[in-house]
């Protein structure tokens, strides 16, 4: 098995904003990009898309969507994983909010799983998942833990009925600024609280899920203390990985140098840096087994492909095709290292 190795659209969108010095990059150029990405002779086969303005109308009849899926296709690319509008002021609203704040979450995943139905039909995308989060803040949360956790998983469970009705899956990306997942615990909690593994589980980030070690937002959870040694470090990603990876469907290649960042209307969560940073934290290769291969080092079926999440990157280093191609490679080294 080779996983196929994609690229984030959203980069372009998240965290920019129209009038500043980080202006959205559209998703043609994003697409262009992309395409040309090269290493060896060898590109990306696709790409992850957020489902909404200004890169595209959900909301689109079903021939504008084919005449995206057509301009995709055109790229030689594919389409795999959606992120779906889930935040207050897009389509969603907070998972633990009153009963119409929390129909509009459903509605947004619905809208996606729609979407989704119509490039299946189309045939540029045959695999992927869809991405949710419980779109509210650590704090919020934290005023009744245990029944803003509840109340997510009511919202996670009726989203699971649409998904289901559309043969989707639901996955739950784990970032230290959202409530009720901001932290492995609290994470695997509320998993384990939905109870539908195979349509809900989780999407491993490897920035993100490398500040759930350091118990950023949640420090009773923390697994590693400041100047850890090797040894600690790969002991804990083990606890870590092997407590999440069995619900782990979708998976992001990242780096991170123990920081956070926020730029735009996003919270501040796990920085994701340029594949060869020089203060990155991680070891992508390494850590991506962790997620990717099970108790027997063989490849989990469950992850169709892989791809790189530069969120918040700024626009200059987005504009740069070498950052591209950096990126690529190092995913053609996860490849390389454990598909068979």
């Amino acid at each position: 098995m080779t996983w196929k190795l994609h690229n984030a659209m959203w980069p372009g969108l998240v965290g920019k904003e129209d009038g500043s010095d980080q202006p959205p990059i559209s998703l043609d150029r994003m697409l262009e990009m992309t395409a040309a990405s090269d290493v060896g002779g060898k590109g990306f086969d696709g790409v992850d898309m957020f489902l909404f303005q200004p890169h595209l109308d959900i909301d689109a009849d079903e021939a504008e969507i084919r005449k995206l899926a057509d301009k995709i296709a055109g790229y030689g690319l594919k389409v795999g994983s959606f992120v779906a509008p889930v935040w207050e002021g897009t389509v969603g609203g907070s998972a633990m909010g009153d009963a119409e704040t929390r129909g509009r979450f459903v509605d947004a995943v619905r809208k996606s799983c729609r979407y989704g139905k119509i490039l299946r039909e189309h045939g540029v995308r045959e695999y992927g998942s869809i991405r949710i989060d419980s779109a509210t803040g650590v704090e919020d949360w934290a005023k009744n833990p245990a029944e803003g956790t509840k109340l997510i998983a009511q919202t996670f469970k009726e989203s699971a009925e649409v998904a289901a009705d559309f043969d989707e899956v639901l996955v739950v990306e784990g970032e230290i600024c959202w409530g009720g997942m901001h932290s492995w615990k609290d994470m695997l909690d509320l998993l384990e609280l939905v109870g539908q593994p195979g349509r809900v589980g989780f999407q491993a980030d490897l920035a993100h899920s490398y500040l759930y070690l350091l118990g950023y937002n949640a420090p009773e959870h923390a697994l590693l203390k400041e100047g850890y040694s090797d040894d600690e470090f790969w002991a804990a990603y083990k606890t870590m990985t092997d407590k999440l990876r069995p619900w782990t469907y979708d998976f992001h290649v990242a780096q991170n140098d123990g920081s956070v960042h926020g730029t735009g209307a996003h919270d501040k969560t796990g920085r994701h840096c340029v594949a060869d940073d020089p203060n990155g934290k991680l070891d992508i290769v390494k850590c991506a087994s962790y997620w990717l291969l099970d108790e027997n080092g063989n490849p989990r079926p469950e992850i169709k492909h892989l791809c790189w999440d530069g969120c918040m990157f700024p626009n200059a280093m987005l504009e740069k095709q070498e950052t591209w191609n950096t990126i690529l490679g190092v995913m053609l080294d996860i490849n390389k290292a454990y598909s068979k």
